[in-house]
């Protein structure tokens, strides 16, 4: 990718191709995301699936995978994005529609190969000063869920820890076990 590591305006990112893996805009700088595995792919769909069909009934939020955010010199492509209900874009009979992006109520990252958990805890912060709520990284190899607070502080969370969403989504009920179960194809 002949763009990688140029200096850009978000404008003149915002106006580029999509591309596969997607491009990221981070302090004016492109990047290109690692490509998924079998792995970041299963959990982007159960996180997904699991937050939609606890949210959606209830007309409280809906998680969106790959869906860009831009703020400031940044945009970035979380690999699931929860939006609040009254934030996401569409008609007045509910379709949805395409808009400007905008940063997400909670961004979560999966760690893939190659990916420092470190650099991607700060990805989150990023998302935090954009206006995210929270953010998560979620490490298939440790087994683990980090929860990056809205000041920033990161908390591993483990087994029978559960994944707190509020306040986005309040009453919302998942373990890092039951989210790692995802993984058992039966």
């Amino acid at each position: 990718m002949a763009i990688a590591d140029r200096r850009l305006t978000l404008e003149e990112f915002l106006a580029l191709p999509e591309e596969k893996p997607a491009l990221e805009l981070l302090d004016g700088v492109v990047r290109q995301k690692v490509a998924p595995q079998w792995l970041h792919s299963r959990f982007q769909y159960g996180f997904a699936e699991r937050i939609n069909r606890f949210a959606e009934p209830r007309k409280l939020a809906s998680a969106f995978p790959e869906l860009r955010e831009a703020s400031g010199r940044d945009s970035l492509v979380p690999d699931l994005a929860v939006y609040r209900w009254e934030r996401i874009p569409r008609t007045a009979t509910g379709r949805l529609v395409n808009a400007a992006p905008t940063p997400p109520d909670i961004a979560i990252e999966i760690r893939s190969p190659g990916q420092r958990l470190g650099d991607l805890i700060d990805k989150c912060r990023r998302y935090l000063t954009h206006g995210a709520q929270l953010g998560f990284v979620v490490d298939p190899n440790g087994e683990t869920v980090t929860r990056v607070a809205p000041e920033g502080s990161p908390t591993t969370l483990r087994g029978d820890d559960r994944i707190d969403l509020g306040p986005v989504l309040p009453d919302f009920e998942l373990t890092v076990r039951d989210l790692f179960a995802t993984l058992h194809l039966v």
